[in-house]
C-alpha cells in the first residue's frame, strides 16, 4: 500500500511539473531588441550596454524576457537595416539607438517602439521615445531646488550651441521662472566680455574708484580717510548684482570657463547660487575648490555606484552611466508587461505610469519619459546629496 501511495504522489508531482512546464513554454515571450554600436568607434559603449541589459535580465530572473542585440555601427542606414531585421523577428520593443542622428529613418519601421538613450526630445519619429535624462527633467529638479531655497531672481546662461531649442522647450514645459535669459559665446575673450555686461561689472568696478575719490574729497580725518581707502582698495566692486542664482546649461571645461568669468566679475559662488545641468558626477569638478559650491540635478548616485560595483564584479570592466539607464529599461519593460495582460508597446507608453528604477523614478505618459531626479552640490571637494 505504501508503494502505491508513493507512486501516486510521484505521479501528481509529475503532472504538476508537466503543466507548469507547458504553461511556461507556451506563454508568449517578450523579445527585446537592443540597437547599439557593436562595431566602429563606439563599439565599447555598445557592448557595455548589451552587458548591462543581460545583467538586468539575470536580476529580473524571468523566462518571459529575451534580449536580441543588433549592430547600428553608429550609422543611420545600418540602424534602419538592423531595425528591419528585428521587425522580421516579430520584435515590438527596442532599447536604443544611443545617438540622435541614428533615429532619422526609424519611422519606416512603424511596428516597433524604440526606447532611445538620447536625451533630445525635438523632432523625434512618432515611434521613438527619448529615455535619456532630458532638459525638462533637469529643470523640474532645479525648479524644486529654487522653491526650497526661496530663490527669487534666477538668470539662465546658455552657450550658442545646437541644443538651444531643446532647452527653450524644457523651460516652457517645466514652467520654471527665469528672470533673464542670456546666450553666450564659448570663445573665452568674448565670453568674459559678455559676463561683464550681464553682471554690470564695469559700473560696479567704477563704483570703487568713485567711492575712493569721494572719501579723498570728504571732510573726514586723514587717519579715517587712510583706513577707509585701504579697505576699499581690497574690494573689486561695489554694487548689487541683479540676480540670486545663475543656471548654466554647460559642461566640462566650458562650464568651468563660465564660472571663472563670473568669479572675475566678482560674482562669488558663496554669495550667489551657481546651478548647472547634470554633470554625471564629473570628478574634475571636485578639484575646483574656488568654483564651489556648484549645484546640479542628477540620477541617484548611490544606485549608480552600486551598479558600477556590481558590473565590475560581473565583467571586470568599468560601467558607463548609459548602462544603468539600459538596465532600468529592461526592468521597466518587465514591469509594464506585468501590469497588462496583452503586451502592446504602442499603447503602454501612452498611459500614465510611474516606475521606480535604479536611476530614479520614471514618469511615463503620452509616449514620453521624464525622470524625477535627485539633487547634489559639490562643496569642499565633496559631492553632497540635497534631495
Amino acid at each position: 500500500m505504501n508503494k502505491i501511495f508513493f507512486k501516486k504522489i510521484i505521479l501528481i508531482f509529475w503532472i504538476i511539473f508537466s503543466l507548469n512546464s507547458y504553461v511556461c513554454a507556451n506563454e508568449k515571450k517578450i523579445k527585446i531588441g537592443v540597437l547599439v554600436p557593436m562595431s566602429g568607434d563606439n563599439k565599447d559603449l555598445g557592448h557595455s550596454i548589451i552587458k548591462a541589459t543581460k545583467m538586468a535580465l539575470k536580476d529580473v530572473n524571468t523566462y518571459k524576457l529575451e534580449i536580441y542585440p543588433k549592430d547600428t555601427a553608429s550609422n543611420p542606414n545600418q540602424t534602419l537595416k538592423a531595425a528591419k531585421e528585428l521587425n522580421k523577428m516579430g520584435i515590438q520593443i527596442v532599447i536604443g539607438p544611443i545617438f540622435y542622428n541614428n533615429l532619422i529613418h526609424l519611422n519606416e519601421v512603424e511596428n516597433i517602439i524604440f526606447l532611445s538613450l538620447t536625451n533630445k526630445t525635438i523632432n523625434l519619429p512618432n515611434n521613438v521615445i527619448s529615455s535619456g535624462i532630458n532638459a525638462t527633467s533637469q529643470l523640474s529638479a532645479i525648479k524644486k531646488f529654487i522653491k526650497l531655497n526661496e530663490i527669487n531672481k534666477t538668470i539662465f546662461l546658455m552657450p550658442k550651441l545646437d541644443y538651444e531649442a531643446e532647452v527653450k522647450k524644457a523651460i516652457k514645459e517645466s514652467k520654471i521662472k527665469i528672470f533673464n535669459h542670456y546666450l553666450y559665446d564659448t570663445e573665452p575673450t568674448k565670453l568674459t566680455k559678455q559676463i561683464e555686461k550681464i553682471t554690470n561689472y564695469k559700473t560696479r568696478k567704477q563704483n570703487v574708484f568713485d567711492e575712493i575719490k569721494r572719501i579723498e574729497e570728504s571732510e573726514l580725518s586723514e587717519s579715517s580717510k587712510e583706513r577707509r581707502i585701504e579697505e576699499l582698495k581690497k574690494r573689486y566692486t561695489i554694487g548689487k548684482i541683479n540676480f540670486d542664482s545663475a543656471i548654466i546649461s554647460d559642461f566640462s571645461e566650458s562650464l568651468k570657463s563660465v564660472i571663472t568669468s563670473l568669479l572675475y566679475t566678482d560674482v562669488l559662488p558663496r554669495e550667489k547660487y551657481i546651478i548647472t545641468f547634470n554633470q554625471w558626477f564629473d570628478k574634475s569638478l571636485l578639484n575646483e575648490k574656488t568654483l564651489q559650491p556648484i549645484y546640479y540635478p542628477s540620477i541617484n548616485k548611490k544606485n549608480l555606484d552600486k551598479f558600477k560595483e556590481k558590473y565590475y564584479k560581473e565583467f571586470n570592466k568599468e560601467a558607463n552611466h548609459l548602462g544603468l539607464l539600459s538596465y532600468d529599461l529592461v526592468g521597466l519593460i518587465y514591469y509594464l508587461s506585468l501590469q497588462n495582460e496583452i503586451f502592446e508597446p504602442k499603447k503602454l507608453f501612452k498611459k500614465k505610469n510611474i516606475f521606480k528604477g535604479k536611476i530614479g523614478v520614471f514618469d511615463i505618459q503620452n509616449n514620453k519619459i521624464n525622470h524625477k531626479l535627485n539633487f547634489y552640490k559639490i562643496d569642499q571637494n565633496k559631492i553632497i546629496e540635497i534631495f
